[in-house]
């Protein structure tokens, strides 16, 4: 048996909801902006290509980059990196650059963990969880870093702890947590509540939450959409929730479908978009849809200032 950290209580799923934060919260304040272009230039190249299009030259000058901004202290490249370490880098001989490296990859979570950072407490759960990296295999431990990392804003822990609450058969606890991810812009938390509103044949929340959703970078909320819209599926629809959808204004549109059809595919290569213009481009019924000048419509243009998470 192993011990829980000092600072860390372990989770209980019939215990009382734990408090939840803003992951941003516990980020730095400040961010050196030449460290930050330099990984997010590498990191737009990165989302640019489904991983294995990457030729060799643009595989190394990614990782060189995004090294290189860790080490100067940025913590999305230092993030960034763990995902490399846990993954590698290039799936093909031709592009291959960086073999996955467990002991690595903790030594950046635990460094998180020492700064405060909500993904670092999540991530070093996962791997408590899996028992890698130097990690002791161990669920108490992984839960109760899953539980602080909650605490502290992170999206996926928040979700994680939804999902054994929705087991424990607490509706009420379940969804309070992920009505926490859902106020920080995460997509999976919007999706999860349109599905929920959907089972429960209330189509009009369900659709807000598609959309809010497909805005903050949901694939899946943007197919669900997508379907709404589709002819074929309407067709298979019975007569009392087409009725319900017709009251909503919601009918088949090809414009429509198709619109939320390019989002998908452009979400499904680069989930880091966040479409923070969709309801001026792609509104929900009954608006009418003004003209369409493709995906880049949806985007706001990077602000001018000082980088920020």
């Amino acid at each position: 048996m192993h011990t829980i950290p000092a600072g860390l209580q372990a989770f209980d799923v019939n215990g009382p909801i734990p408090t939840c934060g803003r992951w941003k919260d516990t980020m730095p304040k400040t961010r050196d902006p030449a460290a930050y272009r330099l990984y997010i230039n590498a990191r737009k190249l990165w989302r640019s290509k489904i991983e294995w299009q990457l030729t060799r030259q643009e595989a190394l000058g990614i990782l060189h980059d995004v090294q290189a901004a860790a080490n100067q202290g940025d913590w999305g490249a230092r993030a960034l990196m763990a995902y490399f370490y846990r993954n590698g880098l290039g799936p093909l001989e031709k592009n291959h650059v960086l073999d996955p490296d467990a002991d690595k990859l903790v030594e950046i979570l635990r460094s998180a963990v020492a700064a405060g950072q909500a993904w670092g407490y999540y991530d070093l759960g996962v791997a408590h969880e899996h028992g890698y990296g130097g990690a002791a295999q161990d669920d108490k431990i992984a839960w109760a870093y899953y539980r602080k990392a909650a605490e502290l804003g992170s999206p996926e822990a928040q979700m994680a702890l939804a999902s054994a609450y929705l087991k424990a058969e607490r509706r009420d606890a379940e969804k309070a947590i992920v009505m926490c991810a859902y106020r920080q812009d995460h997509g999976p938390a919007a999706y999860d509540l349109g599905m929920s509103a959907k089972l429960r044949k209330d189509f009009r929340t369900a659709l807000e939450y598609y959309q809010a959703g497909t805005r903050f970078g949901s694939k899946e909320a943007a197919v669900s959409l997508m379907f709404f819209f589709d002819s074929k599926e309407w067709s298979l629809r019975d007569k009392q929730e087409q009725a319900a959808l017709k009251e909503l204004d919601i009918l088949p549109d090809p414009e429509r479908e198709s619109r939320y059809h390019q989002i998908y595919q452009a979400l499904d290569l680069n989930p880091d978009l966040k479409l923070t213009r969709l309801d001026k481009v792609l509104p929900l019924p009954p608006a009418e849809l003004p003209a369409w000048n493709g995906i880049q419509g949806t985007i706001e243009p990077e602000p001018d200032g000082p980088p920020s998470y």
